[in-house]
């Protein structure tokens, strides 16, 4: 029987379930709607896809490098607990491999083969086995001469709250070292960019914007105002550009400058933590256990 869009949908529908893996319980039953709801629930996926509209917030970040290359990627899950579970790190370490040779885009490596099936799929199995959703959220890829990578808040090895990776130029074993501690520097410091080129224009302008406010408020003379907000947006630059923020681990110099003493150039950077920019409903401490232990 011809499986039809109309279809795939009506079944995504009743179940949640992700769209292939819709058309493919479609294909097996032969189109029979009843018989493919049932084939979802016994892999599973029905189950897991009810649990894909709950909010992913904590989890891991995992790294990898090799080559001149290097990945980080955050696999988010429902709670910390889970994040704990080694089912989970595994999982977590497993896809970081995987990415470290695949391509730059996040929906290839999710369709891309993982221990005989798609990475989707391993983790809508894993989602009905844990019991909490999970999502693949973000794949961040660098290369260069030299990339090294750090792990804040590490769970076990190449995995954490945060993970940083530095792509540098230069002398390997110069970089290799040096290169360890600018990614702990990142970590701490989170930067907006490497350098002022790379600063998003609007966060540029909206600061200046801002700091022009306040100049004016002091009521001095317009050439004082623009004194004053020359040396302003020249601190602001200094604080949230890689390059130009003191080094935490000698703030007597800037970065920049401390990479030029070490006979490398820093050429790229990431840096990901687990959660960013996703909104999660607070929860005690009690509440998180109790949810836990009921398997909700």
């Amino acid at each position: 029987m011809a499986i039809t869009a109309a279809m795939v949908k009506d079944l995504r529908e009743a179940t949640g379930a992700g769209m292939m893996d819709a058309k493919k319980a479609l294909t097996e039953t032969d189109g029979d709607m009843e018989a493919a709801v049932d084939w979802l629930r016994t892999k599973g996926l029905a189950k897991a896809a009810k649990k894909s509209g709950r909010v992913a917030a904590e989890g891991l970040v995992g790294v990898s490098v090799g080559d001149g290359r290097g990945v980080a990627i955050e696999l988010n899950s429902e709670t910390d607990f889970v994040a704990k579970n080694a089912d989970f790190q595994k999982l977590v370490r497993e896809i970081t491999d995987l990415a470290l040779t695949t391509g730059e885009e996040l929906e290839v490596l999710r369709q891309t083969q993982l221990n005989g099936k798609s990475v989707d799929e391993v983790l809508s199995e894993a989602i009905a086995r844990i019991g909490e959703n999970m999502t693949l959220r973000r794949l961040h890829v660098l290369e260069g001469e030299t990339v090294v990578s750090y792990v804040h808040n590490a769970a076990t090895a190449g995995m954490g709250k945060i993970g940083v990776l530095v792509a540098l130029n230069g002398p390997k074993d110069k970089a290799e070292e040096i290169g360890k501690q600018f990614a702990m520097h990142i970590a701490a410091t989170n930067p907006a960019s490497l350098s002022e080129k790379d600063l998003d224009p609007a966060l540029v302008e909206r600061e200046k914007t801002v700091l022009t406010e306040q100049a004016r408020e002091s009521g001095k003379p317009e050439a004082v105002i623009e004194k004053m907000i020359e040396g302003r947006m020249a601190k602001f630059l200094e604080e949230v550009t890689l390059l130009g923020q003191k080094f935490v681990i000698n703030p007597d110099v800037t970065v920049a400058q401390a990479a030029k003493d070490a006979g490398v150039e820093i050429t790229g950077y990431a840096r990901v933590e687990v959660g960013e920019g996703i909104e999660k409903k607070e929860e005690d401490f009690a509440a998180e256990v109790a949810k836990t232990m009921a398997g909700a």
